[in-house]
């Protein structure tokens, strides 16, 4: 059974964006962490749009040292102006779609923090490209995006999150994956960016969400007796930029779905759940689960529905995860399982 949240009644019957639902600064404000991270170090990935703008404006409150990857500097200040602050909330360049360009962004971040690092958030989201697409590294567009980046920036950070482990407060990962996990199957082994055909968006889209669940649980499980803890979430339905690649009449169909416009959040509400798992008391000393509207998920149909509640049969899979580990190590060419 999932855990009691504070949270949950708001979460019984939702009446659309803006609701009772909480924001990101009010899960600050309930957890009484209000400038009490001062000596906290944060790295918040593609936190200049949607939900990760509300993110960073959220944990800036905590007093912590905000680092925040973009791959636009230039946009990035205009996005995060009145957030950005010299010597404690900090742009690094970083494209998660390219190895090159996040082993130097976590090189930037190491120097900067000489090796420490208490909170990773890995929050981004690639959506609906029609066409299939490789990044330069030769992997798929959705499944680089949405979690192999994570996994090598991850990888690269992981010795400076546990460098950080004290008896009073452990390191945390937060990965932002999605409820389209719950439709998702992880691809066989040489088969993740679509090399024996048959591209589809959502379908690559659901397992590169699935593929972000399991690298929470994976962390959690190898590293959590060390004192560095890994959740996964679904931030919600939020109309944000990630669906700007999909065709506007399937845009139209969601926006006008009563159901859709029922559970719809504010991107400040979507960042709830991010920011919970970032600094709850819950998850002070624990982790390895996915997580939902600021509480964590209960079992839920295996329905195949994008948009369903709760965790599914594939959400845990310790043989599947495990496997993803391997490969991914592999194909980030990072020598050894260690």
């Amino acid at each position: 059974m999932g855990s009691v949240s504070p949270y949950a009644a708001a979460h019984l019957d939702p009446q659309g964006a803006g609701d009772a639902r909480p924001t990101a600064l009010q899960i600050i404000q309930d957890e009484g962490v209000e400038g009490k991270l001062a000596d906290k170090v944060i790295v918040i990935t593609s936190a200049t749009s949607g939900i990760g703008v509300e993110t960073a404006r959220a944990l800036k409150a905590t007093g912590a040292t905000l680092f925040l990857t973009a791959r636009n500097l230039e946009k990035a200040h205009k996005s995060l102006a009145g957030i950005l602050e010299p010597g404690r909330v900090s742009l690094v360049e970083m494209n998660l779609d390219s190895f090159k360009s996040i082993r130097a962004g976590a090189e930037q971040i190491l120097s900067a923090t000489k090796g420490h690092v208490n909170i990773l958030i890995n929050s981004a989201g690639v959506m609906g490209l029609q066409n299939y697409t490789l990044i330069e590294d030769g992997i798929e567009a959705h499944f680089s995006g949405n979690y192999m980046g994570f996994f090598l920036l991850f990888q690269l950070l992981k010795q400076a999150l546990l460098a950080r482990v004290t008896p009073d407060f452990h390191s945390r990962v937060v990965v932002v994956a999605s409820s389209a996990h719950r439709a998702a199957t992880l691809p066989s082994s040489d088969n993740y960016n679509f090399e024996k055909g048959g591209y589809n968006h959502e379908i690559a889209y659901n397992n590169s969400k699935l593929a972000a669940v399991y690298l929470a649980n994976k962390i959690e499980r190898d590293y959590g007796a060390q004192g560095l803890h890994a959740t996964s979430l679904h931030p919600g339905a939020i109309n944000t930029n990630i669906s700007r690649n999909m065709p506007p009449e399937f845009l139209e169909g969601l926006m006008t779905n009563p159901y859709i416009l029922k559970i719809l959040k504010s991107a400040e509400q979507g960042a709830a759940t991010t920011v919970w798992a970032a600094v709850g008391k819950k998850w002070e000393k624990k982790g390895g689960k996915y997580l939902e509207d600021a509480r964590e998920a209960e079992r839920g149909e295996d329905n195949g529905q994008t948009f369903g509640v709760g965790w599914v049969k594939q959400t845990y899979n310790p043989e599947e995860e495990d496997r993803l580990w391997r490969d991914s190590r592999r194909i980030v060419r990072l020598e050894g399982d260690a």
